[in-house]
C-alpha cells in the first residue's frame, strides 16, 4: 500500500483490509510514521511517535485489528510511557499503568503508536503550549486547532491516523472536530469508563473518547470503548445493540430542537447561524418536526461553576506537583493556569459545596428545559477557527482569571453545558465557510441515547457528505478520493 491510498481510508476501511491480509498493521503503522515524517513539521500535532511503534501489540480480532492510533497526552494512560499533560510541571513524567480506555484500545485491535499535543492542563481550547509549541490547523496552519485534543484532530485531518483519542471537560472533542473537519462525539457521562483511577472525574463533566473521519468510525469506537468497569461511581443505560448495527436501523419521526440566537455573550457568525439554519431546513425535509429552542441556561452561570471547578483543581495539582518534587511556578506552569491556580490555593474547601449546588441546579433547570425534545441541534462554535493567540489562551491571555471564565463560557457557549448535564454531542463537518474553513454543527441527545446520534449522524453524511473535503495540509498531497469501503 502507498501513503496516497492509506490516508484515502478510514479506520474501518483500514481494518478490513487487515482483515482480508491485503495489508498489515505492521505496514500500516510503517504508513503513518510516513504520514507523520511528512507533515507533522507543518502543523506539529505529534510529539513523539514511538520509536517501537511497529512492534507494538493488539488483539487481532478487535472491530478496528490493525489500525494505527494516536493517545492524547492527557487523559488516558499507557504503562510506560511519558505523560506530560502539555505542562512543562509534569516534563518527563512516565504512568506506571494502563487505563481501562487504553485495555479496551488494545482489545479492540488498535496499535498506540504515539502521543499527540495538548494545551497545558486541557485549561485552554486554543492549540498552543509552552512545553509544545503552536499546533496548526491543517486547513490553515496559522489558525487555531482548538483545544485541548488539538493535536489528536489535527493529525487526523492531516492523515496520519484515521482515528486518535482525545478527552472533553467542556468542548475539547467537539471544538477541534469542528474547526479541523472532524467527527466529534462527546459519549454521555458514564458511557465511557475514566478507571482505574480517574472515574467520573470532574464531576462528570470530563469523558474521554475520540476524534475520527466517519460516523461508522465513531460507531465502532463506541463499541470498542464503551462499558462499565469494577469502582466506576454508577452504571448508564446500555446499549439494546452493538452501535455498528444501528446504521442499519432506521431513525424514525424526531422532534428537534433548534439553537438560532446566540447562548451566551458572543454572537453566532452569520455562516454559522446559516449552516444550521440550512440543516433545520434538511431536517424538516427528512419528515421531522423542528423548532427553534430558547437558551436553556444563563451564561454566568456556567462561568461561575468553571471557577469553581477551577478553584477545586488547585488542591490536586500542589498535591501532584509535591508528589513528583517540583513546584508551582512560572517556571511550570503557563500565566493563565498560575493565576487560576493561585486564586483557588487561597479560597477554602467549604466553597465546594456551592459547586455542587450549582452543578445540581444547572442539570435540573437545563433537564426541564430539553426534556421535550429527542434531539437538539446548535452550532458547535460561534465562528470558523480562529488565529493563534489572544484572550483565549493560557499562554497569552492578560484576562484575570474571573474574566478568563466569563469569556471562556461565551465562546463555547453551546458546548460545556453539555458537559455539565452528561447528554452526549457530537459534532458533524456540516458546512464550509466562504474562504473554505469547516464549520462543525452539533447534535445533542437524550442522555445514555447515543444510538439516536449514530443514525442521525449517517443520515446526514449521507445527505451531506464530507469524505472529500481535503485540507490544506495533508499526507500524500496527491491521494485518489477518500475510500470508505
Amino acid at each position: 500500500m502507498k501513503l496516497t491510498e492509506y490516508v484515502g481510508y478510514d479506520a474501518t476501511g483500514l481494518a478490513s483490509l487487515v482483515t482480508s491480509k491485503e495489508v498489515t498493521p505492521a505496514e500500516l503503522t510503517r504508513l503513518a510514521r510516513e504520514a507523520c515524517n511528512e507533515v507533522n513539521p507543518r502543523i506539529n500535532a505529534v510529539i513523539e511517535f514511538y520509536d517501537d511503534a511497529e512492534n507494538v501489540a493488539g488483539l487481532d480480532t478487535g472491530v478496528l485489528n490493525g489500525v494505527p492510533f494516536l493517545r492524547k497526552d492527557l487523559g488516558a494512560a499507557e504503562a510506560g510511557r511519558l505523560q506530560e499533560r502539555g505542562s512543562r510541571l509534569f516534563q518527563g513524567c512516565r504512568t506506571h499503568f494502563d487505563s481501562n480506555f487504553i485495555r479496551r484500545a488494545r482489545a479492540g485491535g488498535l496499535r498506540c503508536v504515539g502521543r499527540t499535543t495538548t494545551t497545558e492542563l486541557g485549561t485552554s481550547g486554543l492549540s498552543e503550549s509552552i512545553l509544545n509549541g503552536i499546533t496548526g490547523n491543517p486547513w490553515d496552519p496559522e489558525r487555531s486547532a482548538g483545544g485541548s485534543s488539538c493535536g489528536a484532530a489535527a493529525a487526523v485531518a492531516a492523515g496520519i491516523t484515521p482515528i486518535a483519542s482525545a478527552g472533553d471537560g467542556g468542548g475539547s472533542i467537539r471544538t477541534p472536530a469542528a474547526w479541523c473537519g472532524l467527527v466529534g462525539l462527546n459519549p454521555s457521562r458514564g458511557r465511557i469508563s475514566g478507571g482505574p483511577n480517574n472515574q467520573d472525574a470532574a464531576f462528570g463533566l470530563a469523558r474521554h473518547f475520540v476524534v475520527c473521519r466517519s460516523v461508522r468510525d465513531m460507531a465502532a469506537a463506541l463499541d470498542i470503548f464503551a462499558g462499565p468497569q469494577p469502582g466506576d461511581p454508577f452504571i448508564i443505560v446500555q446499549p439494546d445493540r452493538p452501535y455498528r448495527e444501528e446504521l442499519l436501523q432506521a431513525t424514525g419521526v424526531l422532534r428537534v430542537g433548534v439553537a438560532i440566537s446566540r447562548w451566551g455573550e458572543l454572537d453566532v457568525a452569520a455562516d454559522v447561524r446559516e449552516a444550521v439554519q440550512a440543516i433545520a431546513a434538511l431536517f424538516e425535509d427528512m419528515g421531522h418536526e423542528v423548532e427553534e429552542i430558547a437558551p436553556p441556561y444563563q451564561s454566568h452561570d456556567y462561568s461561575k461553576i468553571l471557577l469553581g471547578m477551577s478553584d477545586l483543581n488547585a488542591t490536586s495539582l500542589a498535591a501532584a506537583a509535591h508528589a513528583i518534587g517540583r513546584s508551582i511556578s512560572p517556571a511550570t506552569l503557563e500565566p493563565m493556569n498560575l493565576r487560576l491556580y493561585e486564586r483557588g490555593r487561597d479560597l477554602p474547601l467549604s466553597n465546594a459545596a456551592d459547586l455542587h449546588e450549582a452543578i445540581r441546579r444547572m442539570r435540573l433547570e437545563v433537564g426541564e428545559a430539553i426534556a421535550g425534545y429527542d434531539l437538539l441541534l446548535t452550532p458547535t462554535m460561534p465562528t470558523v477557527a480562529v488565529p493563534h493567540g489572544g484572550k483565549y489562551s493560557t499562554v497569552t491571555s492578560e484576562l484575570t482569571p474571573e474574566e478568563f471564565m466569563e469569556a471562556d463560557a461565551a465562546f463555547y457557549q453551546h458546548l460545556g453545558v453539555f458537559n455539565v448535564t452528561g447528554n452526549p454531542s457530537v459534532s458533524l463537518p456540516l458546512a464550509m465557510s466562504a474562504d473554505g474553513l469547516p464549520i462543525g454543527l452539533q447534535l445533542v441527545g437524550r442522555m445514555g441515547d447515543e444510538a439516536t446520534l449514530v443514525r442521525v449522524a449517517r443520515d446526514l453524511e449521507v445527505a451531506r457528505p464530507w469524505s472529500q473535503l481535503r485540507p490544506k495540509v495533508r499526507a500524500g498531497a496527491n491521494c485518489r478520493s477518500a475510500q470508505l469501503a
